[in-house]
């Protein structure tokens, strides 16, 4: 684990490296001075939610900055990642695929306290996308098994942002085991179209997708394994060749449809975000588009207008705002269908209301070919 010393410094020398101690130096004094701000402050403590969900939250802002505290808890364990009843042991936040959603806005604070158990065999971290320090709090928030460290730092910047372990030497297979998921720093003043007029959602349906690399023995059966710590060299040499064997949303395929799947009513404008930490992808709603998309994420740019495929790129998250028009079940796809279709990347959204017959109707039922 690199030092905060070596972070910093990298390669530099001489002058270079003098000038970067001398800020180093100068670092406590500053900070100091911001505590005694931050100490004013009001604190608000939030309980997270589990995907696909979020935590209760203002679109915008009543009042100023003020420290949000989370607390989070790596959990090691088996997880069921389809319906043949494949195991994967996992590394999660939460224990849940992708870790929660947290929502806060743009000037607020975010402190979280990382809970490693005693319990779990590996060490942990959190680098946030969205912070602003070296490794992104990640050698700040280094804990090994019967630890706990709590990193506070400013939300500078708005959108949707992924966040996920990364200790030294083992990101990957951290990442691919489940350790990802998002966070959403909100305007003060709310989402905007790209004229400025507001925008609104009635609520939020949070995608993790994962690439998974589930090991198989020789009669092409998937292996299990008594501890995380034995499926290592099989999962590492599985993972080197880039094929995932499955790739989901929310942990496990059908975990999104079904009894499960997502529901809504025409009228309702539903906020999508989806996170991928990993591989790219390119979300499709099925007979719906993106009414106002942030692609990469960031809300300080226009939303695109009327998307029908947008693409989220490895390791960030993305957000969509859609107003459904028509009731029925819409399959909420990675437009790569083979990894839709075949390994599981598919949610579906249930929506109640009345037909409109204007938007779409069919004219006649299937039947015959005239001969004439």
């Amino acid at each position: 684990m690199l030092t905060r010393r070596e972070a910093l410094l990298g390669t530099a020398t001489g002058a270079a490296a003098a000038a970067i101690l001398g800020s180093m130096v100068a670092t406590p004094a500053l900070a100091q001075a911001r505590a005694g701000d931050i100490a004013s402050l009001p604190r608000v403590k939030v309980d997270l939610v589990p995907p696909p969900f979020a935590h209760a939250h203002e679109q915008v802002a009543t009042s100023g900055p003020k420290v949000v505290e989370f607390r989070m808890v790596i959990k090691e364990q088996p997880m069921v990642i389809d319906n043949e009843g494949t195991t994967l042991q996992a590394m999660t936040y939460e224990g849940s695929m992708p870790g929660p959603l947290m929502i806060v806005h743009e000037g607020d604070y975010v402190e979280l306290t990382l809970v490693n158990p005693e319990t779990n065999e590996m060490p942990h971290n959190i680098d946030f996308h969205s912070a602003t320090g070296a490794l992104g709090g990640g050698e700040l928030t280094h804990v090994n098994p019967g630890e706990q460290a709590v990193l506070r730092w400013k939300a500078t910047r708005t959108g949707t942002f992924v966040y996920h372990c990364a200790p030294t030497g083992m990101i990957p297979w951290h990442v691919v085991s489940g350790m990802s998921g998002a966070i959403m720093v909100l305007p003060r003043d709310g989402l905007k179209d790209e004229n400025g007029k507001p925008l609104k959602y009635d609520r939020i349906f949070y995608i993790g997708e994962h690439d998974l690399y589930a090991p198989r023995d020789e009669s092409g059966n998937y292996k299990r394994y008594e501890s995380l710590g034995d499926s290592y060299d099989d999962t590492l040499k599985l993972m080197r060749g880039l094929i995932p064997t499955h790739v989901v949303f929310n942990g496990k395929v059908g975990a999104l449809t079904g009894d499960n799947a997502l529901k809504a009513k025409v009228g309702e404008t539903v906020l999508f975000i989806h996170a991928q930490a990993n591989r790219d992808t390119r979300p499709h709603l099925i007979g719906g588009h993106g009414d106002h998309v942030w692609e990469q994420g960031k809300f300080s740019n226009p939303p695109a207008r009327d998307l029908e495929t947008w693409f989220i790129r490895g390791g960030s998250a993305g957000a969509a705002l859609y107003t459904f028009l028509q009731p029925g079940i819409y399959a909420y796809v990675n437009h790569n269908l083979i990894e839709a279709a075949e390994l599981g990347a598919t949610a579906h959204v249930l929506v109640e209301g009345e037909w409109d017959n204007d938007l779409m109707m069919q004219v006649a039922a299937p039947g015959p070919i005239p001969t004439n």
